[in-house]
C-alpha cells in the first residue's frame, strides 16, 4: 500500500547552503503531521519540491503513489498547498480566483464545490469583492480555499495562521480537523507549537535542513524532560528529596519527577518529616520546551 506522501533520500543546496540534507520519511493517510523546526531549517523548499515547484537535486518524492518529477501531473493534482506567502491576483474576485483555479486543473463546472468552500471559509458574502479589496486573514482565507478547490486528499497547510486574529484561526481549525476526519492527510507547519501539538498526531523536527526528530508526539513527549513538580512548604525540604531538587525560585522548591507516581513518594517523605505542603503544582512538559531542547543540542 502506497503512503500519502513518501519522501526518500531528499537534498536540495542552494550555492553553498544546504537546504535539504538525505531527508527521508513518510506520511500516512489520513495522518494530521507535523512539520516544525526554526526559520532556515528547510521546510518550505521541502515543501516547493513537494508541490513540483522547484526539484530536489537527489532523492525521491511521492504524493499518493506517485513521482513528482516522473509524474508531475498526477502529483499535482494530489496535493493541495496552502503557502507562507500571501499570492493573490488584484483583478479577480474571490469568486473569480476560484474558478480560475479550478481551471488550472482542468476542471469545470464545480460552482457547487466553490460554493462550500466560500461557506466553510465565511467568504460567502465576500464572493464578488475584488482580492485587493480584502483585509489579510481574508486574503490566507481565499488561499485555503484555493488550495481544496480540485478537492486533494493530501494538504499541507505553510504557516496557515501566520499574522491572523484569533476568530480565523478557531474557524480555520475547525475546517481542517473537519477535511481531517474525512480522510483527508494533513500536513502542519507552524510556529505557534501549540497547534501543533493540540492538533497533530506524529511530529517531524528539521534543523539546518535534516531531520533531527521523528516520533508520535506522545512518545516524544514521554521522553522528553521529566515532569516538574513545585512546593510551596512550612519548613525546608527533607534531606531525602534533595537528589530530586531543582531549584527553587519564589519561596519554593521546584523539584523533576521521573513520572507521576514518583509523586506519592514525595509527599509520603515530607509527611515523614512533618513538612506541611501549604501549596503544590504539576508541570507537565510540553511541545515548546521538547523543541527548544532539541534545537539546543540537548537529547531527550
Amino acid at each position: 500500500m502506497t503512503h500519502a506522501i513518501s519522501i526518500d533520500a531528499v537534498s536540495k543546496r542552494f550555492a553553498s547552503l544546504q537546504a535539504l540534507d538525505h531527508i527521508s520519511f513518510t506520511v500516512e493517510h489520513g495522518e494530521f503531521f507535523a512539520l516544525l523546526g526554526p526559520n532556515g531549517a528547510g521546510k518550505t523548499t521541502l515543501i516547493s519540491a513537494m508541490a513540483g515547484l522547484s526539484r530536489a537535486d537527489s532523492g525521491q518524492i511521492r504524493i499518493m503513489g506517485h513521482d513528482t518529477v516522473a509524474q508531475a501531473r498526477d502529483a499535482r493534482m494530489k496535493l493541495g498547498v496552502v503557502p507562507q506567502e500571501l499570492v493573490f491576483d488584484p483583478f479577480f474576485t474571490v469568486r473569480e480566483t476560484l474558478t480560475f483555479q479550478s481551471g488550472y486543473f482542468g476542471i469545470r463546472h464545480n460552482d457547487a464545490w466553490i460554493d462550500e468552500l466560500l461557506h466553510k471559509l465565511g467568504l460567502t458574502d465576500k464572493a464578488n469583492v475584488n482580492m485587493r479589496a480584502l483585509s489579510g486573514g481574508m486574503k490566507r482565507r481565499v488561499m485555503v480555499a484555493q488550495a481544496l478547490v480540485h478537492r486533494p486528499p493530501v494538504i499541507v497547510l505553510d504557516e496557515p495562521t501566520a499574522g491572523v486574529d484569533v476568530e480565523l484561526r478557531q474557524s480555520l481549525w475547525a475546517f481542517v480537523k473537519e477535511l481531517n476526519a474525512a480522510g483527508h492527510t494533513i500536513v502542519l507547519t507552524t510556529h505557534y507549537l501549540e497547534e501543533a501539538e493540540a492538533l497533530c498526531s506524529r511530529i517531524a523536527m528539521m534543523k539546518k535542513g535534516r531531520l533531527i526528530a521523528l516520533e508520535n508526539k506522545d512518545t516524544l513527549l514521554s521522553r522528553s524532560a521529566a515532569r516538574e513538580v513545585s512546593l510551596q512548604l512550612s519548613g525546608p525540604l527533607p534531606a531525602s528529596l534533595q537528589s530530586l531538587s531543582l531549584r527553587q525560585q519564589d519561596g519554593r522548591h521546584i523539584l523533576a519527577l521521573p513520572d507521576i507516581a514518583k509523586l506519592e513518594q514525595v509527599l509520603s517523605e515530607l509527611r515523614l518529616a512533618a513538612v506541611e505542603v501549604r501549596e503544590l503544582s504539576v508541570h507537565e512538559t510540553d511541545l515548546e520546551q521538547v523543541f527548544v531542547k532539541l534545537m539546543h543540542g540537548g537529547q531527550l
